[in-house]
């Protein structure tokens, strides 16, 4: 802990028996400044910079920085931020683990004792991503998928598992249990975390850093967490510093209450769209406004999900009844509830009615004014009004509207100019048979409607919404159109137990809305294959068909590679939207289908009331927490039979494609590596700006013709069982081959062509990026990426560091970075480098052919932001020199840096070999 004691601000509160110690805010606000109108969520990191305040990685600078946010509410300060803990989803978490296993296995070669290798941090891994839609619409459903996923993943969840046992500080929640971030909510997540140390109990925020963009859902706790990619995940959980700057906090004032009819789905897409039109990337939102007090905490969970689909870093809640009531119903113990209220209230992180926070910016929403919603076609934040969905979709392919009014009316559509798109115009439909009957599938018809998703599945208003649709669905004697892929995947079990409570099952069955997993499934794109006639009819007439989801995510491709219309709606609408069975279907005003007395049924006939739903939620109690948590990382048969080995190492299998020993650490016992100048480099890639961490990381199918599939074909696997590269994250020839092979990346080395492949200077010869990087590689030739502005934006992907470090990648020089992933480049050892006063690739004239020198890292003491020389040599001969800026930006990074990035600088100090 900090050695804050001299300042007095180490208190003692008496909780339920107990005495817990915590630093003071009250306290440091004697000398700090008052802080009673700092935003909530800057509160929590004051705290953290107080608590591990040493002189060193936190000073009494960056608190005062902190402080000072009120006066000025923005700050250029860069502070070093250590999380409570670690949250993991499978598909990132494997390479986490491997890291683990591999630093364990370099340090028994170095002689010593590789069971000290342990996360310092509590870290979590919920294997939620791995279970795909096989199988649906039957009773066996959940059965059969389970046994699908089990074999398909058998090495990866062997190595898992063997790392649940291996590994202390380090849980498993195995398949078959629920979504990471629902699990985090309803089980993991404290509002308060507590630690023994030196004889005393401390108590704190609880805060985490999650390998999954959705982490910021336990926000709706009052619990400060958001996304990070894998290295900056694995050093939170071995005891490094989060390197951030302090955040601008955007205030979003919620007034008044949601009416009769409208779900927190559709609060949760307008908070977005608008949102989104802000602008908040990189920001924190902090929700406040005396709405709160109504708001339960499913709605606000439900709320901070989608912070990345609005762009923030995370939308925060303060703590307050709310919050009280959910902890005791999800069946949290007393003594923590009684921390939480009383630990808050002593630190000032209370909500009280009327609190006005000063914020960077501000703005609200009443809520009265929400209406019913869907997102789509293609993108979460473009919200379309439930009447114009029909609309927007004909608007979509491109087909001739007719004028709704003055205001509204046009003739055309914006993107189809009233020209037909494909078959666009086509009303009769593609004819199909299934099961001895003939359908006609036509543009706009929902194939797929999955309840899916931690956003909505962790809110039991809208999933009672959704049995509550079915049962009177069912009653009218309406049915799901027979094209419709069906699907239920809770986010947890809690939520079976609530349904049958309810009596709400038998409903959903029936209109084959039956479990088929507890995990990510569609919103991920594992909805699995549809059934081949469709997929057929599908593509003989290039139909435009749709996708309704409870998800978070709607990108094109995503859901399914035939499907080019995803809209994100609660769960009855999904229901809803089943029955109707398309999109060109205004639901708001047309009839869902034909009852069983042969009248026509609308979504009104069918919608529940508020009180009904309040009815159906009371039957959600305490005692179906306590049930299916009970033992939530035990797993069923099939996980604990599988075998695992109790060595303290893990026994790496030499035919394995998904597992493989990885090269990071294998010199780690000798001398750190001499930070030179970079001599005769080649140019890998030429690459413009905006160029993602999607382009450059690994991800999606695996090529049969790719690097990455001939590696898997020469291995024995079958094209049909390459799955995909976010399985294989855990062996990295297979990720190394994957590196910057995207199809749509353009290299304008080969005149800006698309596809992952580059000149190879020496022979002229156009190559897949790889093997031109392992030719250079065998000539022992340096290289270098240049790129434009923005470079690394996106998600967070480790791969897209330790891709490039594998290449052989000494250096990218870019006109500029996005944040994290320049620090992933120095955190694996590769040197990001940003032109200067205003050159660029292009003022520079580069084609890709120069031969570069990096001058002025021999010899010198390296140091944060210095001046670089880049030397060109042109294939004329010519040559020029440029001054760069090194983007190594923290004495912290330097340290990381010089022992070749930050997993070997933290192996180095346990194994007694730093760097000096």
């Amino acid at each position: 802990m900090s050695s804050l004691d001299s300042l007095k601000s180490l208190k003692t509160l008496d909780v339920a028996g107990t005495s817990y110690h915590y630093f003071s805010l009250p306290d440091a606000a004697n000398s700090l400044g008052d802080l009673q109108k700092l935003p909530m969520s800057l509160k929590v990191l004051l705290e953290n910079l107080l608590r591990w305040e040493d002189g060193k990685t936190v000073t009494g600078a960056d608190l005062q920085a902190l402080a000072d946010w009120l006066h000025k509410r923005r700050s250029d300060r860069e502070i070093q931020y250590r999380p409570a803990r670690v949250l993991m989803q499978d598909f990132t978490g494997v390479p986490a683990v491997v890291d683990l296993a591999a630093m364990r296995a370099a340090v028994a070669k170095a002689g010593g004792d590789p069971q000290r290798i342990n996360p310092l941090s509590p870290v979590d891994l919920v294997i939620d991503h791995s279970v795909m839609v096989d199988r649906y619409a039957t009773g066996q459903a959940f059965e059969e998928n389970v046994d699908i996923e089990m074999e398909r993943n058998g090495e990866r969840y062997a190595f898992l598992r063997w790392g649940q046992s291996a590994f202390d500080n380090f849980s498993v929640v195995p398949p078959g249990t629920g979504i990471c971030h629902q699990v985090n909510l309803e089980y993991l997540g404290r509002t308060v975390w507590t630690k023994e140390e030196d004889g005393r109990t401390y108590a704190f925020p609880d805060t985490l850093v999650g390998t999954d963009s959705h982490t910021t859902m336990i926000n709706g706790l009052g619990v400060l967490g958001w996304g990070v990619g894998g290295i900056e995940a694995e050093a939170a959980m071995l005891g490094q510093p989060v390197s951030m700057l302090i955040p601008e906090v955007i205030g979003f004032k919620l007034t008044g209450k949601l009416k009769e009819g409208i779900t927190a789905t559709d609060l949760v897409l307008t908070v977005t769209q608008i949102l989104r039109k802000k602008g908040v990337v990189g920001k924190f939102v902090e929700f406040y406004g005396d709405g709160l007090a109504d708001l339960p905490l499913a709605d606000r969970a439900t709320i901070a999900n989608m912070a990345p689909e609005y762009g923030a870093t995370c939308g925060f809640f303060p703590v307050d009844d709310v919050t009280l009531g959910y902890l005791r119903l999800s069946g949290r113990p007393e003594a923590t509830v009684q921390l939480v209220e009383a630990y808050c209230k002593a630190q000032g992180m209370w909500r009280l009615p009327g609190q006005e926070p000063v914020f960077s910016d501000t703005l609200g929403l009443d809520m009265g004014e929400v209406e019913a919603s869907l997102a789509g076609p293609k993108r979460p934040q473009d919200r379309v009004a439930l009447p114009k969905v029909s609309a927007a979709f004909d608007d979509f392919i491109g087909l001739q509207l007719k004028p709704t009014s003055k205001e509204e009316g046009r003739l055309e559509s914006e993107g189809g100019g009233g020209v037909a798109v494909g078959n666009a115009d086509q009303t009769e439909g593609t004819p199909y048979t299934w099961r001895g009957q003939t359908h006609n599938l036509q543009h706009g018809a929902v194939v797929i409607a999955a309840i899916t998703s931690c956003t909505n599945t962790s809110n039991p208003s809208v999933m009672m919404a959704a049995g509550l649709v079915a049962k009177k669905a069912v009653e009218k004697g309406l049915t799901t159109k027979p094209w419709v892929k069906t699907s239920l995947a809770p986010g947890s079990k809690v939520v079976t137990d609530y349904y049958r409570a309810a009596g709400l099952t038998q409903y959903l069955d029936t209109l084959g809305f039956a479990l088929v997993g507890y995990g990510c499934t569609t919103c991920i794109g594992n909805s699995g294959p549809l059934d081949e006639p469709i997929e057929q009819a599908i593509q003989s007439a290039d139909l435009t068909v749709a996708s309704v989801l409870s998800g978070n995510r709607n990108f094109e491709g995503r859901v399914h590679p035939l499907v080019k219309t995803n809209w994100l709606a609660s769960p009855p609408l999904v229901v809803a939207y089943a029955l109707a069975g398309s999109v060109r279907t205004d639901i708001s005003s047309e009839p869902l289908g034909t009852g069983s007395d042969g009248q026509p049924v609308y979504l009104r006939d069918i919608w529940p009331t508020q009180q009904e739903i309040a009815d159906a939620v009371a039957k959600v109690d305490t005692a179906m927490f306590h049930k299916e948590y009970a033992e939530v990382f035990a797993g069923d048969a099939q996980w604990q039979a599988i075998e695992v080995s109790q060595a303290p190492t893990y026994v790496w299998q030499a035919d394995s494609t998904y597992i493989q020993h990885p090269p990071f650490f294998e010199d780690i016992a000798g001398p750190a590596p001499v930070i030179a100048d970079v001599q005769g480099a080649s140019i890998l890639a030429l690459l413009g700006d905006s160029v993602t961490t999607d382009h450059i990381s690994p991800a999606g199918n695996i090529k049969a013709d790719s690097p990455a599939g001939r590696y898997l074909r020469d291995k024995g696997v079958e094209p049909r069982d390459f799955n995909s590269y976010g399985s294989r994250r855990g062996n990295h020839e297979v990720m190394m081959r994957g590196t910057f092979a995207n199809i749509r990346i353009r290299n304008e080395m080969l005149g800006g062509e698309e596809g992952g492949n580059t000149l190879f200077i020496p022979t002229g010869e156009k190559l897949p990026i790889y093997d031109a990087a392992m030719r250079y590689q065998q000539a022992g030739t340096p290289l270098v990426i240049i790129a434009g502005q923005e470079y690394g934006t996106g998600s967070s992907r480790d791969w897209a560091a330790k891709g490039t470090n594998l290449l052989g990648v000494k250096a990218v020089v870019a006109e500029s970075f996005e944040r994290i992933h320049r620090s992933n480049l120095v955190g694996m050892g590769v040197l990001p480098l940003q032109f200067t006063d205003g050159q660029s690739r292009k003022s520079l004239a580069l084609t890709g052919r120069e031969t570069l020198d990096i001058v002025g890292l021999s010899g010198a003491r390296l140091q944060p932001h210095m001046r670089l020389d880049l030397r060109i040599r042109r294939e004329n001969g010519q040559q020029e020199t440029v001054e760069l800026l090194c983007r190594i930006d923290t004495l912290n990074e330097v340290e990381y840096f010089r022992s070749g990035g930050i997993l070997h600088y933290v192996l180095r100090q346990l194994i007694g070999n730093p760097v000096v």
